[in-house]
This record gives C-alpha cells, structure tokens and sequence, in this order.
C-alpha cells in the first residue's frame, strides 16, 4: 500500500470514529493525493431486516461526512463533498476535496468525536435546561426540528412503546440473523461489533442469551414457551426508556426521498450528538420503530413471522398518536437522552489501513 498522506491519515484517524448502525462502518477510502478522497458507501438492505432501503446507512453515511469535515478544520481545511450521481444507491460514491483555509477555525464540535458514545443503560431523569434543548436545536440547522417527549408520562408511553416494539425485534427470525452477526460476546470492545457487555444487560441475562443464541431453535423455543424476551426487554428497553431525560425526534421539514436527503440528515445527527456530548449528555438511538412503521405505511412484508405486519401496524398508530401533528415520515431519527455514568463498554473502529480501499 502506498504511503498515506499526513494531513489524510490524521483526518481518517478522527473521522472513522462516526457512528454506525450495529458498528458496521459501511464505508471505504480511496486516496487520490494530499487533498482528494473518494468515500466508496455501501449498505446492508440485502441482508438487515433494520436496513430498509439501505436508508439507515444512507444517514450513518452523513455521520461520517459531516465528521470529516470537522476532522478537516482542525487542519485548517475545508471539506467539500460531491456525490457521484452514476453511482448506484446502494454503493454510493462521494467525492471528498479537501480546501486550505486559514481563516478557518477549529470547529467547536472536535473534541468530542471520539468521546461520543451510546449509552444503553439507564440514566438520571434530570430534566433538560431551556438552553441544553435550545443549543440541541440549534446545532440541527433551520431545515429539522426537535419534538421533546418529557416528564413522567411520556417517557412511560415511549418507554412501553420501544417494550413492546422490542417483543417483535426480539421474535423475528430476520431480526436474530442480524444479532447473531453483529453481537461480539464475552467482550467489553469490538472493532467491528456491537460488544455484549455493552448491551445493557446484567451478567446473568447476558450469560444466558449467549446460550440461548447460539440457534434459532433455541430461540424460538424460550421465547414461546418460557417468554425468553421477557427481561432483555425490560432490561434493554423499559428501564432505560423510563430512566432518562426525555425522549426526542428530529424532524425533517420535508420527508426525504433522495439518497442526498437522507445523507443530509445524518450530518444533522451527528452535529445533535456531538453537541449533547460537549454539554455532558448521553444518548441512544431508538430507530426500529420508524423502520418497521415504513415497512407497514408501503405495505411491504418484512417477515415469516405470522402476526407481524399487524403487530407493527399497532406499534404504528401508537408512534403517530405520540406525534400528534409531526407526521411520522418526518421523523428521520428517534431517541432518548440524559445524563449519566461514563459507559465502560463500547464499540471501537476499524484502523484506517483496513478502512482504505485499493478500488
């Protein structure tokens, strides 16, 4: 492999810490010079049942563009991105030129790249300030808007919400596939996976799902004989969704259609994580349910599981009585908030030699 440029290998070095769905980092580089990069994205429609339309990694795909840009100016340099329009949406290209500045100034959002993280246990109830929330808004720019879910009662219906929309993630055959690829067991790290200590569960849930996990038969039979699901979603989802801050959606003005929409939108998530990072809040992600609600608003089947597609239609109809007038395909992100301990287990990156590709 040929020697990397300095200023590339370090913006790499910063950039790759943008957050994935399940870690999976759909992205590879191609150095051109000291200046230019192409991003070769692809995503994971064809074989994650949680990656409809590839739409999902089209988002972390802006994730990471926007983290570039802002590894970018702490060298001073602009970063300026051209999407390849003959490339297929599903292994979009973008072109990355990188511009000197020196006016330029560090953006304020650097140093907590590589601080950012999910936390998936419970956090303090502590109720967002006016100028959190205000500041929250802000870094999402004049085209998406935030809808708070706070105090006691709407975090328990939010809270029930992702409990029982978490008994279908936990039953569908499509759904344990994917666990069982992105799950790095008896870890606290992983470079490319998700590590189980980090899923919120105590020792003894995780000891046991580690076994049970290791078929579809045994699965199966847990969950319908002796409801196996039962305390990974208490633990995973009813608690943490009753101990937090708030939950939120952020909204687009217009639903995306375009690959380019739904890229622009991850660059506003990531500015959204990174500020709540640099104010001492934490965050997860909350995402499957307006995964499954699409599949049930184009009426597309997304599992043998009988029962299914009517489970996600009630799910459905409870997420847009929560929305009220905020129509539910304007929600291009989903999630809870608070503050809380430091995690001690998390997903790491892929080093940039194996990010770099020789296309």
């Amino acid at each position: 492999m040929h020697q990397i440029p300095q200023s590339i290998s370090d913006i790499l070095e910063l950039a790759r810490w943008a957050p994935s769905g399940d870690n999976t980092q759909p992205w590879r580089f191609e150095i051109i010079d000291e200046r230019h990069l192409v991003i070769h994205a692809f995503d994971t429609r064809d074989h994650c049942i949680y990656d409809l339309d590839g739409h999902p990694s089209q988002i972390s795909l802006g994730v990471l563009l926007e983290t570039l840009a802002i590894a970018a100016s702490a060298h001073a340099m602009r970063a300026e991105f051209r999407h390849n329009p003959e490339s297929p949406d599903t292994r979009p290209e973008y072109f990355l030129e990188l511009i000197p500045d020196s006016l330029l100034q560090p953006d304020s959002l650097l140093p907590h790249v590589q601080h950012r993280s999910v936390q998936r246990r419970p956090m303090r109830t502590i109720p967002l300030t006016e100028p959190q929330k205000q500041a929250l808004q802000h870094a999402i720019g004049m085209f998406y808007t935030v809808r708070w879910f706070e105090g006691g009662i709407q975090r328990w219906h939010l809270a029930k919400l992702m409990f029982d929309n978490a008994k279908l993630r936990l039953t569908l055959p499509e759904a344990y596939d994917v666990h069982r690829r992105i799950i790095a067991w008896n870890t606290r790290f992983s470079e490319n996976k998700v590590p189980d200590q980090a899923l919120g569960l105590d020792p003894m849930t995780l000891k046991l799902m580690r076994w049970v996990m290791t078929s579809w038969g045994r699965v199966d039979f847990f969950n319908t004989y002796l409801a196996g699901h039962l305390v990974p979603r208490i633990e995973m989802d009813l608690l943490p969704g009753l101990f937090c801050a708030a939950h939120f959606a952020i909204l687009a003005k217009k639903p995306p259609e375009t690959l380019d929409d739904y890229v622009a939108a991850g660059r506003a998530v990531q500015r959204f994580w990174l500020t709540a990072t640099g104010l001492g809040l934490q965050l997860q992600p909350e995402l499957t349910p307006l995964i499954f609600t699409r599949y049930v608003r184009e009426g597309r089947p997304f599992s043998r599981l009988p029962g299914a597609m009517d489970t996600a239609t009630r799910l459905g109809n409870r997420l847009s009585r929560l929305l009220q007038n905020d129509p539910v395909e304007q929600a291009v992100f989903l999630g809870r908030i608070g503050s809380g301990d430091a995690v001690t287990s998390r997903s790491l990156r892929l080093p940039v030699e194996r990010l770099i590709s020789a296309e």
